[in-house]
């Protein structure tokens, strides 16, 4: 992805607005905009991940999502957080945006339209079928800004989720304990 910037002048000041795949060094900045976002939905306590878990799963030999950051100024402003998942009706794959998200003091300035833009984009780029996410039933800011710009609701849906917990609980059902000692189950 090339980097956006866009530059406009406002009351004799330049502003600057910057969206760019997220480097190594800028993996602490992703984190605390992770946290104040967590923060936001009032689950501050939910952040486990570390500055290692982002590490290895934005650059690791098996990525397992990417990042835009915005900048506002030069200042982190905000971040989106994508992967793909796949559609065995489309026969192709999408985005998912897990994360959007800019801080409050930035808002106001089209970060987070640009950050959707720019994601949107890359799946256009990619050949995606669509891009998909959630949003919380209590934003209604949130849900009022992507009604505005068209986004459909699948009110026929609802989020499933296991915990690690509900994952063990599930998988023991099906799957004969492991034994001790060993890295990998063999079947007799």
């Amino acid at each position: 992805m090339k980097v956006v910037a866009v530059q406009r002048w406002r009351n004799s000041r330049c502003e600057l607005l910057n969206i760019h795949p997220i480097t190594r060094d800028e993996v602490p900045a992703l984190l605390a905009l992770i946290r104040a976002l967590a923060a936001y939905e009032k689950k501050p306590h939910k952040v486990v991940a570390t500055e290692a878990d982002l590490l290895r799963d934005l650059f690791g030999p098996q990525p397992k999502f990417r990042a835009l950051i915005a900048e506002w100024n030069g200042k982190p402003a905000g971040y989106a957080s994508f992967f793909n998942f796949y559609s065995t009706y489309e026969g192709r794959a999408a985005l998912f945006l897990e994360d959007l998200f800019v801080l409050e003091e930035f808002r106001g300035h089209g970060i987070g339209k640009s950050l959707l833009a720019a994601v949107a984009k890359l799946a256009l780029e990619e050949g995606c079928f669509g891009l998909r996410w959630e949003v919380l039933d209590w934003n209604r800011a949130a849900i009022e800004f992507y009604e505005k710009l068209g986004a459909t609701f699948l009110n026929e849906r609802k989020a499933v989720s296991f915990d690690e917990d509900a994952l063990h609980r599930v998988a023991g059902d099906v799957l004969p304990p492991r034994p001790r000692g060993t890295e990998k189950f063999k079947s007799s």
